[in-house]
């Protein structure tokens, strides 16, 4: 085993003093933060596709009719499923993120049409795939919340004097993050019309004819 020289052995104490003085510590803690958040956000997408399958099944058992809404909730799933995304890369995150927001309005228009069917409303397999789909968007929620804090963290350490200076000797870079404005452009259902009737047009009232002059005195 090679034994250090002193002076060697001075340099490289000095050399790891300063660079957890100027924070690569730091910078791989929160790097690894942004890691674990990341990681929170898929599973909780991946809960929320796993319970589609269940959910159109159910619906479909009483609603066959809406083959359009079904359709679209299964199309939406299955743009999910075929993304391989890169949270580092922002163009990947970007298309990710818009295909996760079109399965949050399939599945808003598909609980708009189960107001249509009471029956439908009072399953309890039904029911209990709400209960978890409710508490799964929370979740989704929650974990997106702190991965933007964490990647706002990370973004905002590495940039700052003289991390930055770190960052760039060691190639840590700027994180992409989850853009709210575009987000709730997507998510926003649009308005669709389901099949309602439509308001009967406003007749109009018919004219009376003038009353008759009474005749005059004899």
């Amino acid at each position: 085993m090679p034994v250090l020289s002193p002076l060697r052995f001075v340099l490289v104490a000095v050399l790891a003093a300063l660079l957890s003085g100027c924070g690569y510590n730091q910078i791989q803690q929160k790097d690894e933060a942004v890691k674990a958040g990341w990681s929170e956000v898929l599973n909780e997408y991946k809960r929320r596709a796993d319970l589609v399958p269940n959910l159109v099944n159910t619906v479909k058992g009483y609603a066959q009719q809406e083959k359009d809404v079904l359709l679209g909730v299964t199309q939406a799933r299955a743009k999910v499923n075929q993304i391989n995304v890169n949270a580092d890369d922002a163009a990947s995150l970007q298309q990710f993120q818009a295909a996760q927001g079109e399965l949050s309005s399939a599945l808003s228009r598909l609980m708009v049409v189960v107001e249509n069917y009471p029956n439908l409303k009072s399953d309890q397999a039904f029911l209990g795939l709400q209960t978890q789909l409710e508490g799964t968007e929370n979740r989704i929620t929650v974990a997106r919340g702190r991965y933007i804090r964490a990647v706002q963290d990370y973004n905002t350490y590495i940039r700052s004097f003289p991390q930055n200076l770190i960052a760039k000797m060691f190639g840590y870079a700027q994180k992409p993050n989850f853009t709210v404005e575009n987000e709730r452009q997507i998510q926003e259902a649009p308005n669709v019309d389901f099949g309602a009737p439509a308001a009967p047009a406003t007749q109009p009232t018919p004219q009376q004819p003038p009353a008759p002059e009474p005749a005059p005195a004899g």
